[in-house]
């Protein structure tokens, strides 16, 4: 059991939750007793393998296939996750896509796109989860942000107004929930060590490791403690925050 306690009976929702940081956290849940739905838009396979997983837990686990930038399949994801889960208590706002280039190689559509998923979707699975939240008078709703929202990153124009733009949702709508028992924060990892940063070259990642203090990449796992903190009644009296897991780079 984590030390930071107890989820059984809780019901959460992780969008992306299928592989990566999702995944993590999606099996962190899981084994602090969460029963969890686990939203996907690319693999079923990963999203079904990540479920079975966390049904090895002893929980219940099941995917749902949604893109979180149509609002249609959103309110369609949160009536089958109600359906099959009964009521909502954590919404992981965790689904998010790059579409790197430096700003004047940077198209139209790559920059929509990344604010259509990172930004647009966001908000309307927290719009669809506060209606829930707001009746229960109790939920935690949190964002994947990243430390680029805070130090900004060549190539990354569009990523960093997408997450920096979630770090003013994330704190708009806690000020708007705080009376109902619902606490709104956001996470900002830094370079976590998942198929992404794989992909990096080796150079590329000799740099960024000189600009951690921690001397390391973070794990998912790293952002899942995180994520589980904040999910936690340990965390009830904490909202509007911005925790950073980034080995230090953003101090």
């Amino acid at each position: 059991m984590s030390v930071f306690g107890d989820l059984t009976g809780k019901k959460a929702l992780i969008t992306g939750g299928g592989r990566g940081i999702g995944r993590a956290i999606a099996l962190e849940f899981a084994a602090a007793g969460a029963d969890v739905a686990i939203n996907y838009v690319g693999s079923a396979e990963e999203a079904q393998d990540t479920a079975a997983e966390c049904e090895k837990l002893g929980v219940q686990a099941f995917i749902i296939s949604a893109d979180v930038s149509k609002a249609d399949e959103v309110a369609a994801m949160f009536e089958q996750a109600l359906a099959q889960l009964g009521r909502i208590d954590i919404l992981v706002n965790n689904a998010g896509i790059t579409r790197d280039a430096l700003l004047l190689r940077l198209s139209d559509d790559d920059y929509d796109n990344v604010l259509a998923v990172n930004l647009r979707g966001a908000f309307l699975c927290m719009r669809q989860a506060a209606k829930l939240m707001l009746k229960q008078r109790s939920g935690r709703i949190i964002s994947l942000s990243s430390v680029v929202a805070l130090r900004g990153n060549a190539g990354q124009v569009n990523y960093a107004a997408s997450k920096a733009g979630l770090i003013g949702m994330t704190k708009s709508l806690a000020r708007e929930l705080a009376g109902r028992g619902v606490t709104v924060n956001a996470l900002a990892p830094g370079f976590i060590q998942t198929a992404m940063t794989d992909a990096i070259p080796e150079a590329a990642k000799t740099q960024m490791l000189a600009g951690i203090p921690a001397g390391r990449l973070g794990q998912p796992e790293d952002v899942a403690a995180a994520a589980h903190f904040l999910a936690s009644d340990a965390a009830a009296y904490i909202t509007g925050q911005v925790l950073r897991v980034d080995g230090g780079m953003a101090m």
